[in-house]
């Protein structure tokens, strides 16, 4: 993929602009070593289609701890990447890990099929779900969290690369926005922050 530090640079920018930087922990709540979002992003929510065809809604995901992160399957270095590395911090957890689900959201719903979805983010973590629909769907989505994708010019062969921003967004079992994460994130930060989330009391 070319380099996407533009795209990457604009996410930092643009998460400064609206003070969302934040520190680790604010208001008395848990105290994070992540970028809390806390009240500063909207709930988790999207119509889509999962990787076994099926339409899909954020409900479907309630009760999880959910990673949320937009990338596609012909991607040559950054999702592979952030794939192990979220698969890294889930195994630490353990079993208490089975209540969270990586949501990989294709930027490329041309090529990146549910089928495709399926094969590729399985590769990395049976707790992984892929995610695809119209491209007015993804980009609505992809704004939603202030994310920006790009499609690169083609070789005139069918080839060509999205460039993508590369947060990782992490909601509660209810939905709620809590942390913002990168690839470049310690493993270290992301496990402490996800075993706070996994373990958090949820209101009823």
């Amino acid at each position: 993929m070319k380099p996407s530090g533009l795209l990457r640079a604009a996410l930092v920018a643009l998460l400064v602009g609206t003070g969302l930087l934040l520190g680790s922990c604010s208001r008395g709540g848990p105290a994070f070593k992540l970028t809390n979002i806390t009240g500063h992003m909207p709930d988790l929510k999207f119509q889509l289609t999962n990787d076994q065809g099926k339409a899909v809604t954020a409900a479907d995901y309630r009760g999880n701890v959910v990673l949320l992160y937009f990338g596609y399957t012909h991607c040559p270095d950054v999702c592979p990447l952030t794939l192990a590395h979220i698969h890294a911090a889930l195994n630490k957890l353990g079993a208490e890990a089975d209540g969270a689900r990586i949501l990989f959201v294709t930027v490329d719903p041309t090529r990146d099929t549910p089928s495709v979805l399926h094969a590729y983010v399985n590769a990395f973590d049976q707790r992984a779900v892929g995610l695809t629909g119209t491209p007015a769907a993804i980009e609505a989505l992809s704004k939603r969290y202030r994310s920006a994708f790009s499609r690169e010019p083609g070789d005139g062969h069918g080839n060509y690369e999205v460039s993508h921003s590369s947060g990782i967004y992490v909601f509660d079992r209810k939905g709620h926005p809590r942390v913002l994460s990168t690839p470049g994130t310690p493993q270290a930060d992301l496990v402490h922050d996800l075993d706070l989330l996994l373990n958090e009391k949820v209101a009823t």
